[in-house]
């Protein structure tokens, strides 16, 4: 029986340009976990190379605000087998209503798909048994109470342990000129 694997799944830190850096706190999660999984909008090439260096295991896609350089090293769709179970990432899934079912359809054989783009946390599960996560964002909130990440645990086939991290106020270094409206 393989051990369990601890997950950090993190979506939307657009760094630079709504956070000068990734929060302390999310680097520690970082280095903890077994696994890595990033959704995209990433922005910035250098948020990429710090996970690929930190990272046990890095699993990632492109986002819609990615430019062409990580374009060229990310899928738009990641696929891997993490601890008996059949993952899939990508960043977006269109609205929030029918998402179960739609993904359902889109990504069959897929027992837990990771997404992003709405910096909304979403923990569900379709008809067909597909788990969808979203872990908001680690740098932008937009309309949420708190920046998130979340982390889990793959334990004997199943997702368990699943945990909505919000991270304190003020762990954020927004740089200057970057407040206004939210940006896709």
């Amino acid at each position: 029986m393989s051990a369990a694997l601890r997950l950090l799944i993190v979506s939307d830190t657009h760094v630079p340009k709504r956070a000068r850096a990734l929060p302390a706190q999310l680097l520690k999660a970082v280095d903890e976990a077994d696994v890595v999984i990033h959704a995209g909008d990433w922005v910035d090439l250098g948020t990429l190379d710090l996970l690929e260096a930190r990272s046990k295991r890095l699993i990632g896609v492109y986002g819609n605000n990615d430019g062409p350089e990580l374009r060229e090293r990310l899928p738009e769709v990641a696929r891997a087998e993490l601890g008996g179970l059949r993952f899939a990432v990508v960043h977006e899934t269109g609205a929030a209503a029918g998402r179960e079912e739609r993904c359902a359809r889109d990504f069959p054989g897929t027992d837990v798909l990771v997404f992003g783009h709405s910096h909304i946390p979403w923990d569900s599960t379709a008809a067909s048994g597909l788990r969808l996560l979203n872990p908001g964002s680690p740098t932008d909130r937009r309309r949420q109470p708190d920046c998130t990440y979340l982390t889990a645990v793959v334990d004997a086939g199943a997702v368990t342990e699943v945990e909505l991290v919000r991270l304190p106020r003020g762990s954020v270094r927004v740089p200057r000129g970057s407040v206004g409206p939210p940006r896709g």
